[in-house]
């Protein structure tokens, strides 16, 4: 490859990818964006059990790469992962439409949807756990070799800022997909039925399979992982032994250590001759010590903690928002009535659209207030992201009201507002996303040695697994001790209480991650 062609963009390996991540994130947002309306109209699930399902599979499905990635890592390589994952998801996707298309020819005290539905559903989330983290990582990996005649210092720089550049392009990427998935499925499954709504995700992540299986030859593998060593249970003993000293010292490795270290300086290694990222992530035949690697992780966990609340607001969209949707104007015309799940789109056209500006407008701009040449870090870039999502809740809080306030005086299931109301808060969402999801990608990423980078993906989106499993925990808590904020009426739900407890927390939330950022010693 021309030098001149790897230093200005991706190379067609990742751009192939990429295509790629946009299908599957076509037919994952195919079928989970407007799940809730299907749970709700067609399952006959109450709103909040409705709500809380989905959470809980979207928890469950964003979660399990935490647990598949050491074995990736360990015992896989990367490629059979994706293939064999992949099977997993396509398999879950043809029993979900298969359930879709015989519902309507079961008795309805026969349909259950525990068994059947679930069933294909948290397969979708096996097949998932999988793919997405070895994929992303697979991505960037193809960056690794590149320009192998630059001196090292110049080589590591240039690869970090295509790795930045592959990050973004890679969200934007998914984004799209996400775009077509939500906005298309949407108004095909409310319109032409749930069976064909089902079916084409399907045969889009069948084709993106069969695109990843045709660019073999074209991608970068990496050598066999350690012969022998079983990392997975070593890591597991690392962590047992790790968690007791690291309560008693900083979240920092022992300066004591030779000139190997697993937290690294920015800038010193290009005024030195050795290369101390090389010899630490090479040495012992490619293997990281154990309790190095458990420190990474338990390193990582206070900043990890505080994205949470980030998380629980990032599941608001396709549950409570859409539901809110359901009850208002949605009429364009005489006769077309907008699928409450479209609005989603909203987050990603407002990414796809914002995103080339971040890098054109913003970093320039944010260049001369922080005289540095990054313009803004990878914490700044996070913690921006998390003040805008407590501001898209403090004004969903606020259009709630008001909807409520219409719903009362006109005392109609349908409230006379236009459900372009809720467009703000969709589209402040999309903004955050790309300060927080692109930065925390980047981070956890970033953050791990070599051998981890699955792991480093699987943590970003355990980020949001654990973040849906306690959206679905807020839920049982507040219908516990309210019992009526989720009401199945809509007019005497109160969502705007519980958007203002989801702002609360996540102010509260921002602030912790303040505060461990000014303790947090990074590597990169």
């Amino acid at each position: 490859m021309a030098e001149g062609q790897t230093t200005k963009g991706l190379n067609k390996p990742c751009i192939l990818l990429i295509v790629i991540a946009g299908m599957e994130r076509f037919a994952f947002k195919g079928v989970a964006s407007n799940l809730v309306t299907y749970l709700t109209d067609v399952v006959k699930m109450s709103n909040s059990s409705a709500a809380k399902t989905v959470n809980s599979w979207c928890g469950f499905t964003s979660l399990l790469p935490l647990l598949v990635a050491p074995l990736a890592d360990s015992y896989w390589d990367q490629y059979t992962t994706i293939l064999v994952s992949s099977f997993l998801y396509v398999l879950g996707l043809i029993a979900l439409a298969s359930t879709a298309l015989v519902r309507p020819w079961i008795p309805i005290n026969n349909a259950n949807p525990s068994s059947s539905l679930l069933w294909s559903l948290y397969m979708i989330s096996l097949g998932q756990g999988g793919y997405n983290p070895s994929l992303q990582a697979f991505g960037a990996d193809q960056l690794e070799n590149e320009d192998e005649a630059l001196p090292v210092c110049t080589k590591n720089d240039q690869i970090s800022d295509k790795k930045s550049l592959f990050f973004q392009w890679w969200y934007f990427g998914v984004c799209s997909g996400s775009l077509l998935g939500v906005s298309l499925m949407a108004y095909i499954q409310d319109t032409l039925g749930w069976g064909l709504g089902f079916a084409i995700p399907t045969i889009v992540m069948v084709t993106s399979v069969l695109f990843f299986s045709c660019g073999s030859r074209f991608y970068a593998y990496k050598q066999a992982k350690e012969d022998g060593v079983k990392m997975f249970e070593k890591i597991i003993h690392a962590v047992k032994a790790t968690a007791s000293k690291m309560l008693n010292i900083r979240f920092a490795l022992s300066n004591k250590s030779d000139l190997v270290e697993l937290e690294l300086q920015e800038k010193p290694l290009c005024h030195q001759d050795l290369d101390v990222t090389g010899d630490l992530n090479k040495r012992s035949n490619g293997a990281i010590h154990p309790r190095e690697i458990a420190e990474v992780i338990l390193h990582l966990l206070p900043i990890w903690t505080t994205l949470l609340m980030f998380a629980v607001i990032f599941q608001q969209p396709a549950t409570f928002f859409t539901k809110q949707g359901m009850t208002m104007k949605r009429n364009i015309g005489t006769t077309f009535k907008i699928p409450p799940a479209t609005l989603q789109s909203a987050i990603t056209v407002s990414i796809i659209l914002l995103m080339p500006l971040y890098d054109t407008l913003f970093i320039p701009f944010t260049r001369l207030l922080t005289r540095n040449e990054k313009g803004i870090g990878v914490m700044q870039r996070m913690g921006i992201g998390m003040i805008l999502s407590v501001i898209a809740m403090v004004i969903a809080a606020i259009v709630e009201t008001k909807r409520l306030d219409i719903s009362r005086k006109t005392q109609s299931q349908i409230v006379p507002l236009s459900i372009f109301w809720l467009l703000p808060q969709y589209i402040l969402l999309g903004i955050s996303d790309i300060f927080t999801v692109v930065g925390m990608q980047q981070f956890f990423y970033s953050e791990v040695p070599v051998q981890m980078r699955t792991m480093g993906i699987a943590l970003y989106t355990s980020v949001f697994g654990v973040g849906s499993f306690l959206s679905a925990f807020f839920i049982s808590l507040v219908e516990y001790f309210t019992k009526s904020w989720f009401s199945d009426d809509m007019s005497e739900a109160r969502l705007d209480k519980y958007y203002w407890l989801l702002a609360m927390a996540s102010a509260l939330s921002f602030l912790i991650f303040v505060i461990f950022c000014g303790f947090y010693k990074s590597r990169v």
